[in-house]
């Protein structure tokens, strides 16, 4: 019996793989952005956010319009950096479903459009981050590095963490992102505008699991990269892991045992 492929199966493959190699260099490019940034603003440089060199006692740095632009796109590059892994496996699927139920038509835009618009609900989380950080710096409890100087504050956003991880609105968002067959199969909508609408769908659901432990990152550190690649580690275990796990509850129980540390 031969072993060869055959058309179809080829060109899937290949598919896959350009699809693959796509993922990895956006997901590159994203945290060599976060790197460089984080390297220039250890030396107290914080012209990439539009601040100019941070003042020798390391204090406040003034918003304008450009700062809160640039601290969006930040948050955005992160989440992409931080989110593109763990929604791989559901892309991919979806990619291999289209090109399935269309052999003869090329399904790049419809792949792009699933892709864009489950980016684009972590842009509007990346917005009310920004908009989070900018109240904080303003109150000032946060660091020049967007790091919690309150360790009270650090207590309640990991109580908060914590204690989200067991509610039932994380439990459905998690579901629907731990099993992207079943999302693809109770959500299927044709055509562009179905692509469109399934990775809003899917943006939303993720965000909905995800939030509370984005906001860990004003904990640890917004620009600590070993904190962000902690968090971004936590996720895609979350979503690896089967639907029904005892994760949400250790989980859950860990991140509220870490808020003692933080209390004083």
């Amino acid at each position: 019996m031969s072993n060869a492929l055959t058309v179809p199966e080829r060109v899937l493959r290949k598919d896959r793989t350009l699809l693959t190699i796509s993922l990895i260099g956006l997901t590159g490019l994203a945290w060599l952005y976060l790197y460089l940034l984080a390297a220039d603003m250890a030396v107290g440089d914080m012209h990439l956010m539009g601040m100019g060199k941070m003042g020798a006692m390391g204090g406040p740095m003034p918003w304008d319009g450009k700062t809160f632009l640039l601290m969006g796109l930040m948050w955005w590059i992160m989440m992409i950096g931080m989110m593109v892994p763990s929604a791989a496996p559901m892309i991919l699927l979806f990619a291999r479903v289209q090109r399935h139920n269309l052999p003869h038509e090329n399904p790049a835009l419809r792949i792009t459009l699933f892709t864009t618009s489950y980016l684009l609900l972590w842009l509007v989380f990346s917005v009310i981050a920004t908009w989070l950080q900018w109240w904080l710096s303003e109150q000032m409890l946060l660091s020049p590095m967007m790091k919690t100087v309150n360790p009270r504050m650090g207590t309640v956003i990991f109580v908060m963490a914590g204690l989200y991880q067991l509610t039932p609105l994380k439990q459905a968002c998690l579901e629907n992102c731990q099993a992207p067959l079943q999302f693809l199969t109770t959500h299927w909508r044709n055509g562009n505008t179905g692509a469109l609408q399934m990775g809003l769908l899917h943006g939303a659901y993720c965000v909905g699991c995800c939030w509370s432990l984005m906001l860990l990152l004003f904990v640890g550190g917004v620009m600590n990269l070993l904190w962000i690649a902690t968090i971004a580690i936590l996720v895609l275990v979350e979503k690896l892991l089967p639907s029904g796990s005892l994760y949400k509850w250790i989980s859950g129980a860990l991140l509220m045992c870490l808020a003692l540390f933080f209390w004083q």
